[in-house]
């Protein structure tokens, strides 16, 4: 396929495979949004698909936005626990930070290369074909974004109940499911109501959660400079020399990283995207990894390596230790942290979806848009659905694990792809182009975190892998085959209708559809 510089919304392998839908199956016309009673003007362009509303400020916002979510905030105590020491673990803060710059330059050039939105599925699609991308599209849709939202919305729950309990009292946990579903549900509804709504909320959010790590940085160096520093005292003794449980530390440090590639899953909406992805990338990735490497830093001149291991929510135990009356804040600020990376990676994971629904790789309805609103309403109510399912999976760590190892698998496999367009597609035009040591030394050591924790986490191993295989026959009857029995096409063209009318929505019209 000859690769254009500018796509349309539609032109990302236009679907010849309609998955549980027949060729000629068809769902309501298209609405006109202007006879829809209470909607608003529609867009100048008057027709019925997503718009490009997202600036520079809110590229960064959102790329800081899921990575300043439940990860710093948590993932601390799970690489301590894994390296058993301080200095070991500030060590792999620094290589997770380094090695997500590495991808992220990869990410630049994919982006612009091919500025298309869906991300890692629509990079996997255009290098190695449907049935990869659809296994990327299942793992993801069955794994990596449920279970994040899940951990998301835990950890805000989390902090927004501890403060109110005692020390050394649990908050109960059916408490912070509902709680947490509650918030997922609601996060889901203004996704869908406004994007603007979501953008102008993350950037008020992006400097209260830098704010709330730059106030832990600064009570932490005065710490130190007051000569708190015997925690750092003889920092990599006992360190753990089993290279499996160093990878799965690894996979912790990522976790709190993960989102430098989310902006890519919204590309088609980012306003002249050949600059401002880049841009985003490059600004967000130094100032992450500075914060990070600061922040944990800053933890260990207050708390032991034995009182970050025994708290769930290190932020508020660094508080409350180090800053007296004040310490009520930092639960709020956690809070808000947590709140704005969920509702940002709501937004942009239902991206994804829609564009593999878009293809033909997921039930038709899932690539509707909402005719008065301009959002992919659908796929934002499907995914809230899974979220609230994997709230009741009660072990966050196994799912950190879990996520991150199936996820870097497809990670890798994009950063493959720029390697494989520079041999394949040598002409394509490049405004972004890496040297090719980037990605090569991407690939080689994704290739080493995913192999090296077989032994040390089988289970989650071994189910990623039996989840990504069930895949396969999901693959062929939905999307391959293609004459599904009459009554089943029927009750499906039914419930397509159903929902089309439940919520609104009409396929995307492409530039030249009248």
């Amino acid at each position: 396929m000859v690769l254009k510089q500018r796509t349309t919304a539609l032109e990302l392998h236009s679907p010849t495979e309609d998955v549980l839908v027949s060729p000629g199956s068809e769902s309501l016309p298209p609405m006109d949004a202007t006879t829809t009673a209470g909607a608003p003007p529609p867009a100048a362009t008057g027709r019925v698909q997503m718009k490009k509303q997202l600036g520079l400020l809110e590229g960064v916002a959102i790329i800081l936005g899921i990575i300043f979510g439940s990860g710093i905030f948590i993932s601390p105590k799970g690489v301590l626990q894994e390296v058993g020491s301080v200095g070991t673990s500030l060590v792999i803060w620094v290589l997770c930070g380094l090695l997500s710059m590495i991808g992220a330059l990869c990410y630049a050039e994919l982006g612009t290369a091919i500025p298309k939105s869906g991300g890692d599925y629509a990079y996997i699609y255009e290098a190695y074909g449907p049935l990869p991308a659809f296994l990327y599209l299942w793992d993801a849709t069955v794994i990596f974004v449920p279970s994040t939202n899940a951990i998301m919305a835990l950890t805000f729950a989390s902090y927004v109940f501890q403060p109110l309990f005692a020390a050394g009292c649990s908050v109960p946990t059916i408490g912070l499911q509902l709680f947490a579903a509650v918030t997922i549900c609601a996060l889901t509804y203004i996704n869908a109501y406004d994007v603007r709504i979501t953008t102008k909320m993350q950037n008020i959010f992006m400097f209260t959660k830098i704010g709330a790590l730059v106030l832990v940085i600064i009570v932490g160096v005065v710490c130190m400079a007051l000569g708190g520093t015997e925690n750092f005292e003889n920092s990599f003794e006992n360190t753990e020399t089993d290279p499996g449980k160093l990878a799965v530390a690894f996979y912790s440090g990522i976790f709190s990283y993960a989102g430098w590639n989310y902006l890519n899953f919204m590309t088609e909406e980012l306003q002249d995207p050949y600059k401002n992805l880049p841009r985003a990338i490059y600004i967000s990735l130094p100032l992450v990894t500075c914060i990070y490497v600061l922040a944990n830093m800053a933890y260990v001149a207050v708390l032991t390596p034995q009182q970050i291991l025994a708290s769930d929510a290190i932020a508020v135990t660094f508080a409350q230790k180090a800053m007296g009356w004040g310490a009520f804040v930092m639960p709020i600020l956690v809070a808000i942290a947590a709140f704005g990376g969920l509702s940002v990676h709501i937004m942009t994971s239902s991206r994804m979806c829609f564009v593999g629904a878009r293809n033909g790789h997921m039930p038709e309805i899932l690539s509707h848009i909402n005719v008065n609103r301009f959002t992919p309403m659908p796929s934002l109510v499907f995914l809230c659905i899974l979220s609230l399912l994997y709230l009741f999976i009660s072990d966050v760590y196994v799912l950190i694990t879990y996520s991150s190892i199936v996820e870097s698998f497809f990670i890798m496999l994009s950063v493959s792809a720029v390697l494989y367009f520079r041999y394949t597609r040598p002409d394509i035009n490049r405004p972004i182009k890496v040297q090719l040591w980037v990605p090569t030394l991407f690939v080689i050591i994704c290739a080493f975190l995913i192999i090296v924790p077989c032994y040390v986490a089988p289970y989650e191993v071994g189910m990623g892998l039996a989840l990504t295989l069930a895949g396969i026959p999901v693959y062929y009857i939905g999307v391959v085959w293609k004459n599904k029995p009459t009554s089943f096409q029927n009750a499906l063209r039914t419930v397509t209708q159903f929902c089309q009318k439940m919520l609104l929505t009409a396929k995307e019209e492409a530039e030249g559809d009248e």
